[in-house]
């Protein structure tokens, strides 16, 4: 994890828009989380429970950002992924916001919209003992395509 701001040639172009902009395209509430790094509550996000096979992008750019094979229940109120799809798509913030707590945010390597944080170390059996705890209300599911 490193705090750099770098795309690569799977990604789209860095999407830069104005406060207004942001505004236009999102919802107050997406607003708030997405663009000024709030947070929903817990246990009532759209994706929390889900289980759905697919890919989840970020609601305010449609960037490719966790795959549903990444995701694993942790119980803590969001849905929790064990890493992103791919090192790129995300980028990582130093967040001191809780004093005595730091932690680390994680924002959309494409529009630099806040996700949510990621945690290591609380002992979850997944590949990589990390938790990106991330807010539904920043996620778009698309449903892996079923061929008949």
């Amino acid at each position: 994890m490193t705090d750099e701001h770098t795309t690569s040639p799977d990604l789209q172009p860095r999407l830069v828009l104005t406060p207004d902009q942001w505004r236009q395209r999102l919802s107050d509430e997406e607003y708030h989380v997405l663009r000024e790094a709030g947070t929903e509550a817990p246990f009532v996000g759209e994706y929390t429970d889900t289980t759905a096979e697919g890919v989840y992008r970020c609601r305010a750019c449609g960037a490719e950002l966790f795959r549903s094979t990444q995701k694993f229940h942790s119980g803590c109120g969001w849905p929790s992924f064990f890493a992103p799809l791919a090192e790129d798509r995300v980028v990582y913030l130093t967040d001191e916001s809780i004093p005595g707590r730091p932690r680390t945010e994680v924002r959309c390597a494409r529009c630099d919209s806040h996700l949510g944080h990621v945690f290591a170390g609380e002992g979850f059996d997944t590949p990589t003992d990390l938790r990106y705890c991330i807010n539904s209300i920043c996620l778009d599911l698309e449903p892996a395509r079923t061929d008949t």
